[in-house]
């Protein structure tokens, strides 16, 4: 096995692990994000980065939780931004679990498709980064996202809101990955 046939492997494996959370979180509370209007969701995902920063610079939890559960969060909500970009958010719930579950898979595997695109490009130079970058990457991107959404889309150079979602969740992977060893 290649070095890129494991980190797609490795990959795989850690979306797996968030895709398995998703569905039982699913069967739990249906598709209630589907009512989260943009800003909201943006601000879960800020949420969810800042805290694994403190959790980063303090090495202290007051509530029994690492790291690792935030990044799968992240990851998770990250495929919730890309599904509510497609579809727009609704006042009430309206797609059931099979739905749901085909909508991850799509962006999920879209997001394998740009890692291993950019992977190739970079030549695995996220496994030279340490967790905290990607921490920090994120909520540069988190911040990109922010100005986006209060400029309307009216933006002149930027990627999207879209291309943010899935570095987010790529570098929350990498950082699954890591976390892992």
């Amino acid at each position: 096995m290649d070095k890129f046939e494991k980190t797609n492997a490795q990959f795989e494996a850690a979306v797996g692990e968030c895709r398995d959370l998703f569905g039982k979180k699913l069967h739990d509370y249906g598709a209630s994000w589907r009512i989260l209007r943009p800003s909201s969701l943006t601000d879960q995902l800020f949420i969810k980065a800042k805290r694994i920063r403190q959790l980063e610079l303090t090495g202290t939890s007051l509530v029994g939780e690492g790291i690792r559960p935030e990044f799968v969060g992240l990851i998770n909500y990250g495929i919730v931004g890309l599904i509510q970009l497609a579809k727009g958010f609704a006042d009430t719930v309206d797609i059931g679990p099979d739905e749901a579950m085909t909508l991850y898979d799509k962006y999920a595997h879209e997001a394998l498709e740009l890692m291993k695109r950019k992977n190739h490009d970079y030549d695995e130079a996220w496994r030279g980064m340490r967790v905290s970058s990607y921490t920090d990457l994120i909520l540069t991107k988190i911040e990109r996202v922010k100005e986006m959404e209060d400029l309307a889309g009216q933006t002149l150079v930027s990627e999207g809101i879209d291309a943010n979602y899935m570095d987010i969740i790529n570098y929350s992977v990498f950082a699954l990955i890591k976390l892992q060893k």
